[in-house]
């Protein structure tokens, strides 16, 4: 099954929040649920606990202005020295594959291989982009784990 850029973002949006929950705990801040039980922080937190809750919803604000430019990038998979060049988007989406007249004459089996290796190319380069563009968001926000 293929996962779509959004459920990336999605999947990257709760690993954030889960990150987050790691923080409130490490900081005391863990709010505790359950019968007769109240939260589990003292009022001397709610600034840390605030605080915390602006970084979420600035890596919130963030992910949405990555995923929007995410669509907009054009990142270049090529192979067989520029014979065939693949387009995809920064979240993994086909935008245009392009085949020199040159690549034609080479038969089908090694087009086909040429082609997958542009592919593979262009994925590689798109998903590293997106890890380097989700990092700087979420550097400097001293989140466990990341």
């Amino acid at each position: 099954m293929r996962i779509t850029h959004k459920q990336k973002i999605g999947k990257l949006l709760t690993a954030s929040i889960i990150e987050f929950g790691l923080l409130f705990k490490a900081h005391g801040l863990l709010i505790m649920t359950g019968k007769g039980q109240g939260f589990g922080f003292g009022l001397g937190k709610m600034k840390e606990l605030a605080e915390a809750f602006k970084k979420a919803q600035q890596v919130q604000e963030g992910a949405k202005r990555l995923q929007e430019e995410l669509e907009q990038m054009e990142i270049l998979g090529e192979s067989g020295g520029g014979l065939i060049k693949v387009i995809v988007s920064g979240n993994q989406e086909p935008k245009r594959v392009e085949i020199s007249p040159n690549a034609l004459s080479e038969g089908a089996e090694v087009l086909s291989d040429l082609l997958t290796a542009a592919m593979k190319d262009a994925y590689n380069k798109s998903t590293a982009t997106m890890r380097e563009r989700m990092e700087e968001l979420t550097s400097g926000l001293e989140l466990p784990g990341m």
